[in-house]
């Protein structure tokens, strides 16, 4: 007892106390300040992207809707389920093998957030929202899913900046890209899709790899870093058909690198290491297998690979002139060897969507891939709408890094220049140019400011001038200098936008870019509504209630995710495009007349009955029920966010170009009496003719009609309109004629 007494002492607490007081972890003022202008970066991050919640707590764009469907799968039947899932509601009667046909790096991260979460207990509260998926827990996680994985990457560019410049460097990019419109078009809520995980695995391979060849670190320390590198590479190649990108990067590196004589041990480990892990990694995902091998970016990278033990091998070659001879035949054996593969087939050039990256003019004879809106080239005026007067710091960026043109720096303007050569050639890549940007803007702004911030540091000495016109930049020049930076900051991040001035609420720049409604809460109109526009949530839900069970329905492609997911409905095609003869059969139904459309419509039925007796789905169906959308103004004039313009894209796929359709006319509108081989009439004449005789025409005008419109149309023969989105509920006020959004479904009679 004498012993608890004596440990209990006053005396006794009181030391321990102090003891316990001397283990406080002691932080300095500057790293305290660091970490807290860093929580409160995130925090804007997260806070910015979490906006769209205006409208409803929905999944955006459409391909997020296809991985919502895909994590279910896999949270519901295990990590393993969807390398042998067949999809029998897409594309049928085909279906889509989702093992060959999806990259699982994203679904497969939220289902383990969704896992971890699930076993911590942390609450997925269903939305309140008319979306008849917010019941489902999963669904509630990938709608925010994207939000904190755009934050993380905020965090990850901090680091990555902080190795290129320091901490100031990490921080203002870190900053900007919080800020950047283009990061947050796809890492805003309900975006869920491949680009939210990455591009933060691009800067976090970035980071790992140039970590990776340091010479100040430790050999064992380059090895952790190169591995780490390479399972964050594998990760995109799992997840992210443009992990090409960081591929031919690196590649481009490695070999600057060389030219200038910077090779060292260091680096041959760490790309063997780096790309054998990711490679091994990228085999093993069924949509590349080992056939991916073959692709010539991978081939490349061979390449690379037998320069670098060239290299390696001349360092034990005593004489310049014999070191010299043995680089310059493997290369030459190098060369020879890939044109001859290149000749006989083994090796495989890139899939249409990327060759079109590469280079821009092979767009134009693949019409899928140019129907795509986010597939056509950027202007230049794109760029500086996302950066505003932070484009004048790029060249001062690219200036800076030549300047010192250490390794982070070398891989840094090669980043930059080729970022802004792929974005130019394709709008959705300035994704991949915002932290390249990010990164060069940060690092002119902290160049720029350095010596003028030192002034202000510095104690002012009076000193005699030794020239009669010497001069000399005192603290009251450099604090102005630094107010006028930061106001020009204010034009792209204060300051409303034009747009934003002319409603009656405006918000500074970057806010109103970051202010956009989900594309399905905007009635698939690219406008800002003053409240969520529900006429494809009521036509979906109508469809999920009312049509039967087996339906399965026609519609342009870009809708095919939704009727799946939301109405739950089977689908000819969807977003993924993965079957063009099936898009140009759907486009030629569109384009033809009713009875065409009816037997176009009858083959697929043939189609899938001829499936179901070879046992290949599980049910024959009747492909009845066609769902088309258009928009116009009060006037009923076109506005052409629906059918009303994709029509074009429908001929120029169905018929390769618009010009073969209206050559079409003998075989198609022939049959409504039309002669296409001139009659007086002139070709504007029968061109009308020709339009009015095709489906989309008919179903347009005729929709127009049950909508209260006064247009001259008649009833389609063969296809009746069971459901049409009603007026009261769909004008969206954005100017004086305004814009109304119709969902039509019809139903096929022979």
């Amino acid at each position: 007892m004498s012993k608890i007494r004596k440990l209990l002492s006053p005396e006794n607490i009181t030391n321990s106390l102090k003891r316990l007081g001397e283990l406080r972890i002691k932080v300095s003022h500057a790293a305290l300040l660091e970490f807290s202008i860093l929580i409160l970066i995130l925090i804007l991050a997260f806070t910015i992207r979490l906006l769209p919640m205006r409208w409803g707590y929905y999944l955006s764009e459409f391909d997020p809707y296809w991985q919502y469907r895909l994590t279910k799968d896999i949270v519901q039947n295990g990590y393993s389920h969807w390398t042998t899932w067949k999809d029998t509601m897409s594309w049928w009667p085909w279906g889509k093998d989702v093992g060959y046909l999806s990259f699982p790096g994203l679904p497969l991260t939220a289902a383990t957030f969704y896992n971890l979460f699930n076993a911590l207990g942390v609450p997925m509260v269903p939305a309140f929202t008319t979306d008849p998926l917010a019941s489902d827990p999963v669904y509630n996680l990938v709608v925010i899913f994207p939000v904190l994985m755009g934050t993380l990457t905020c965090l990850a560019i901090y680091f990555l900046g902080k190795d290129m410049g320091g901490k100031e460097v990490g921080l203002f990019a870190a900053f900007f890209l919080a800020l950047s419109a283009s990061h947050i078009g796809r890492t805003s809520l309900g975006f869920f899709d491949d680009e939210t995980v990455a591009i933060f695995g691009i800067i976090l391979f970035s980071l790992f790899f140039l970590r990776s060849i340091e010479k100040e670190r430790s050999i064992r320390a380059n090895l952790l870093y190169a591995m780490a590198a390479g399972l964050t590479l594998g990760y995109i190649f799992a997840s992210w058909g443009a992990a090409r990108f960081p591929v031919g990067l690196t590649l481009l590196f490695v070999v600057v690198l060389l030219l200038l004589r910077r090779y060292s041990p260091r680096l041959f480990m760490s790309y063997s290491v780096t790309f054998g892990i990711a490679l091994f990694a990228a085999v093993n995902v069924p949509k590349l297998g080992f056939g991916f091998l073959r692709e010539i970016t991978n081939v490349a990278v061979l390449g690379v690979f037998l320069l670098l033990c060239a290299f390696e091998i001349s360092r034990h070659i005593q004489t310049a002139k014999m070191k010299n001879l043995f680089v310059a035949g493997l290369i030459a054996l190098g060369i020879v060897s890939f044109v001859v593969l290149y000749w006989y087939g083994y090796v495989q050039t890139l899939p249409t969507k990327y060759m079109s990256i590469v280079n821009p003019f092979e767009r134009l004879f693949h019409p899928v891939v140019s129907s795509v809106q986010e597939h056509r080239p950027a202007a230049w005026g794109s760029i500086y709408y996302d950066l505003g007067i932070g484009i004048l710091f790029i060249p001062a960026g690219f200036y800076f890094a030549v300047q010192n043109p250490t390794n982070r720096n070398v891989y840094l303007i090669l980043f930059g220049l080729t970022a802004i050569y792929f974005a130019s050639a394709m709008v959705r890549l300035m994704l991949i140019l915002a932290p390249a940007l990010c990164l060069l803007w940060a690092l002119a702004l902290t160049r720029v400011l350095k010596p003028f911030i030192t002034l202000l540091r510095e104690t002012p000495v009076a000193f005699r001038r030794k020239m009669r016109f010497e001069a000399h930049v005192g603290r009251e020049f450099s604090a102005a200098f630094l107010i006028l930076v930061f106001l020009l900051l204010t034009f792209t991040f204060v300051f409303p936008s034009a747009e934003s001035r002319t409603r009656e609420r405006s918000f500074p720049r970057v806010f109103d870019q970051a202010y956009v409604p989900t594309t399905i809460s905007a009635a698939s109109l690219p406008l800002k509504p003053d409240q969520a526009i529900p006429d494809w949530f009521d036509a979906l839900q109508w469809m999920r209630h009312n049509l039967p069970s087996d339906s399965v329905v026609a519609s342009w492609w870009d809708y095919g995710y939704w009727i799946t997911t939301i109405a739950n409905k089977t689908t000819l095609a969807d977003n993924g495009t993965i079957n063009s003869t099936q898009i140009k059969r759907i486009g030629l139904m569109f384009m033809s007349n009713e009875t065409r459309a009816l037997e176009i419509l009858d083959e697929f039925t043939q189609y899938g009955r001829s499936q179901w007796e070879k046992g290949r789905i599980p049910k024959a169906s009747n492909v009845t029920y066609v769902v088309a959308f258009f928009s116009f103004d009060t006037q009923g004039r076109d506005v052409g966010y629906g059918e009303e313009s994709k029509w074009r894209w429908m001929a120029n796929i169905a018929f390769d170009s618009l010009e073969a359709w209206r050559s079409y006319g003998n075989s198609t509108l022939g049959k409504d009496g039309i002669d296409t081989n001139g009659d007086g009439r002139s070709d504007q004449e029968i061109d009308n003719l020709k339009g009015q005789s095709t489906l989309i025409y008919k179903l347009m005008m005729w929709g127009k009609t049950k909508r209260g419109l006064q247009v001259e149309a008649t009833p389609p023969d063969h296809f009746e309109l069971i459901y049409w989105s009603q007026k009261d509920k769909s004008p969206v006020v954005t100017g004086p004629g305004g814009v109304h959004a119709l969902v039509t479904i019809w139903k096929a009679n022979p």
